[in-house]
C-alpha cells in the first residue's frame, strides 16, 4: 500500500534524476554533468543531452559525437575483466611485450593488449614512477585550483597490479639490439618478442637555453617540483616568470600561471603568441583576452643567453633586451630523441617513421606510437590519436581483427581559460 501523500508523492516526482558520467572514447577524459565544464563554457550541472554539438573534449579537443555513457568500474572489477577475457594465442616466445614509456601512450598500449589477452607477458620501462595522470591538465592546474600532488589518477604501482603486468620504473632504455631481440637498460638486458616504443618527445632546447637554467614542463615530476619553487603566491608572494616559446604550450603555462598570481613574461620569435594558427587570428585573439592579466607579451625576439645573477635569472636578447626572472621556463617546442631509434637503424623522418595502418616501424616486430612518431612526415603529437594508435598496435601484435590506424585532421583545444579556443 502506498503511504505517501499526494504532496511527498508530488516532490519525489519532481526529484532531479541523479547526474550520470560520460568518458570520452579517444582520450578517456571524463564528463561529469555535477561538475560541468566551466572553462567549455558548461557550467556545474550541465546535463549531457543539453551540450552544444560543437563542444570540445576538454583534453583532445573531438566532439560530444565521441562521447558514451560511463560508470567507473571498481579495481576488482578490472581485475575481473582481465582474468575473463579470452586468451587469443600470441606470437613468438615468452619474453612478450616490451613497452618504453609510461605516458599515456605506453599505458593505452597496455590496456589493449590486456583486452585481447589475458596472460600475454607485458613489461613496461619507464625513466620516471610511472605513474598515470593527464598531461593535459599541467597546463590549467592552477586556474582549476588543482594541487600538483592530486593530479595522479593512480599510481604506477596500482596500474600495473590492475593490468598483471612488470613495471621498471625509474630505468632508462639506452640501446635497442635487433639482431638478440634484446633492450639494454640502466636495470640490465631485457628480452622481447615485440618492442612497443612509446617514450615520447623532448623539449628541443637550443644552445641558448641551458638545461640546467630552464624548466621545461613535459612531465608531471618537472612541474611539481616548478610549483614547489614558485610557491603560493597569495602566501609567498607572486614570482616573475618567463617563458620562452608562445606556441600552444608556452601560451598555456602563461595563461595559467598568470591566474595563480604570477608575473609572467613571454616570449617567442614570431609577432604574435599561436602563430601556427594566424589564419584564425588566434593570437590577436589571445592578447585580447590578456589584457588584465599580468602577461607581458614580446614578439619578434631571440633568446641570445641566460645566465644566473644574484640567485635570480638574467635573459638577453639577440637585439640587447634584458629581463629578469624569478623562473625561467622553456617552451620552444618537441623534437624526438633519436637514440634508442638509431641504435635500431629504424627509419627516420624527423621522428621514428611508422607504416600508417599498423604503426609498424622499418624493423619487424617494433612499433611506436604518440609523440615520438611521424606518419608521411607528419608528427603525433596530440592526445586524441594515441588510443587508436594503440588498439593497432595491439591488433597487430595480437593477431586480432586488424585495427588500422587512419589519419585525421588534429583539432586542438587550447587550455587558455582566460579565452578558450577549439583550432584546426
Amino acid at each position: 500500500m502506498n503511504t505517501l501523500s499526494p504532496v511527498a508523492g508530488a516532490v519525489q516526482a519532481l526529484a532531479p534524476a541523479p547526474f550520470e558520467t560520460y568518458i570520452c572514447e579517444a582520450c578517456g577524459y571524463v564528463y561529469d554533468e555535477a561538475l560541468g565544464d566551466p572553462d567549455g563554457g558548461l557550467p556545474p550541472g550541465t546535463r549531457f543531452a543539453d551540450i552544444p554539438d560543437d563542444w570540445a573534449c576538454p583534453l583532445c579537443g573531438v566532439t560530444k559525437a565521441d562521447f558514451s555513457a560511463y560508470a567507473a568500474p571498481s579495481l576488482e572489477a578490472l581485475r575481473n575483466r582481465v582474468q575473463t577475457t579470452a586468451v587469443v594465442t600470441t606470437r613468438g616466445g615468452a619474453a612478450g611485450v616490451l613497452i618504453v614509456g609510461a605516458g599515456r601512450a605506453g599505458w593505452q598500449t597496455a590496456e589493449a593488449l590486456r583486452a585481447l589477452d589475458a596472460s600475454m607477458p607485458i613489461t613496461l620501462v619507464t625513466a620516471c614512477s610511472g605513474d598515470v595522470y593527464d598531461k593535459p591538465l599541467l597546463s590549467v592546474a592552477m586556474a582549476r585550483g588543482l594541487d600538483p600532488e592530486a593530479l595522479v589518477k593512480e599510481t604506477g604501482a596500482q596500474a600495473a597490479a590492475r593490468l598483471g603486468l612488470r613495471l621498471l620504473a625509474h630505468t632508462q632504455a639506452t640501446r635497442i639490439c635487433t639482431d638478440t631481440h634484446t633492450l639494454r637498460t640502466t636495470r640490465g638486458n631485457l628480452r622481447y618478442d615485440h618492442l612497443v616504443l612509446a617514450h615520447g618527445a623532448r623539449t628541443a632546447l637550443p644552445a641558448s637555453l641551458p638545461p640546467e637554467l630552464c624548466w621545461r614542463v613535459n612531465h608531471l615530476a618537472a612541474y611539481q617540483k616548478l610549483r614547489a619553487a614558485l610557491g603560493d603566491a597569495a602566501c609567498d608572494g607572486p614570482r616573475d616568470v618567463l617563458i620562452v616559446g608562445a606556441g600552444l604550450i608556452g601560451s598555456e603555462l602563461a595563461n595559467d600561471l598568470a591566474l595563480g598570481g604570477h608575473r609572467i613574461t613571454l616570449l617567442d620569435t614570431q609577432a604574435e603568441p599561436l602563430a601556427r594558427w594566424q589564419g584564425e587570428q588566434a593570437g590577436a585573439r589571445l592578447l585580447d583576452a590578456w589584457k588584465d592579466l599580468s602577461i607581458r607579451f614580446v614578439g619578434g625576439v631571440q633568446v641570445a643567453q641566460v645566465e644566473s645573477v644574484g640567485g635570480r635569472y638574467r635573459v638577453t636578447t639577440a637585439d640587447g633586451q634584458r629581463f629578469a626572472a624569478d623562473q625561467v621556463i622553456a617552451a620552444p617546442g618537441l623534437a624526438t630523441p633519436s637514440r634508442l631509434a638509431e641504435s635500431a637503424g629504424l627509419a627516420w623522418d624527423q621522428g621514428i617513421a611508422v607504416d600508417a595502418a599498423t604503426l609498424g616501424t622499418s624493423v619487424e616486430g617494433i612499433h611506436a606510437l604518440g609523440d615520438c612518431i611521424t606518419v608521411n612526415g607528419q608528427a603525433s603529437r596530440y592526445i586524441e590519436p594515441i588510443a587508436r594508435q594503440a588498439r593497432a598496435i595491439a591488433a597487430a601484435i595480437c593477431g586480432a581483427t586488424p585495427a588500422p590506424y587512419a589519419l585525421r585532421a588534429a583539432t586542438v583545444r587550447v587550455k587558455t581559460t582566460s579565452h578558450p579556443m577549439t583550432l584546426h
